[in-house]
């Protein structure tokens, strides 16, 4: 399906995707670890921080059981440089035609992100069927996702911003629900501390999640 690729599949090995924003690189490969030997094998680095390309790197090259993807792509120049990097998949919190147009032409599975119905509309035109709802809390939640489920019948969704492992669940037992994106799996206390027993039981846990 051009550049949506097999997003499909990839949202399909687990209920919840880690969004990880990694401050620190020595961090990257133990973090990754963690949410792999917890049941969570996909994992978005968002671009969100001056290491995330090294994070990146590292953990395609450490931690071969880990399905990375590059999250916070805002134009087909990072598309470009991410694909480069190694990354399997993009993640865009919102799409452009010309992004769009570029994921398409690179063939990297890419998940570009909605807050509207014609946002939608026109990306399902593209022939991308599986979109992140994003800031999903902030843009109407539930309401919205169970709203749209019988118009947009054939779209299904990612929904990520302000989900919690307590809201997670009601999110995965809708039908037009992929997964759902979340950062709750790695705390930030947890991550600057090494705490990695305690992150790979959050990952336990939420690979248990349950989808319609």
């Amino acid at each position: 399906m051009g550049g949506a690729g097999d997003i499909a599949a990839i949202a399909a090995r687990a209920p919840v995707i880690p969004v990880l924003t990694i401050e620190t690189p020595e961090t990257a490969v133990p973090l990754a670890r963690a949410l792999v030997k917890g049941g969570l094998p996909v994992l978005e680095i968002t671009l969100r921080t001056q290491v995330a390309l090294e994070a990146l790197r590292t953990i395609v090259a450490e931690v071969p059981d880990a399905i990375v993807g590059a999250g916070t792509v805002l134009n087909p120049a990072q598309l470009d440089l991410v694909q480069r990097a190694g990354a399997r998949f993009a993640v865009s919190p919102g799409c452009t035609e010309s992004l769009a147009r570029a994921a398409r032409s690179s063939g990297l599975p890419f998940l570009p992100g909605v807050q509207t119905v014609s946002e939608a509309m026109a990306l399902a035109e593209l022939g991308f069927d599986v979109l992140k709802f994003f800031p999903a809390d902030a843009a109407g939640g539930l309401t919205w996702i169970k709203a749209i489920g019988a118009p947009l019948a054939d779209l299904r969704f990612c929904p990520t911003g302000g989900i919690t492992a307590e809201t997670a669940p009601a999110y995965l037992a809708l039908a037009n629900v992929a997964c759902v994106g979340g950062s709750w799996v790695a705390p930030r206390v947890a991550v600057a501390t090494g705490d990695w027993q305690s992150v790979e039981r959050l990952a336990a846990t939420a690979s248990k999640l349950k989808r319609r």
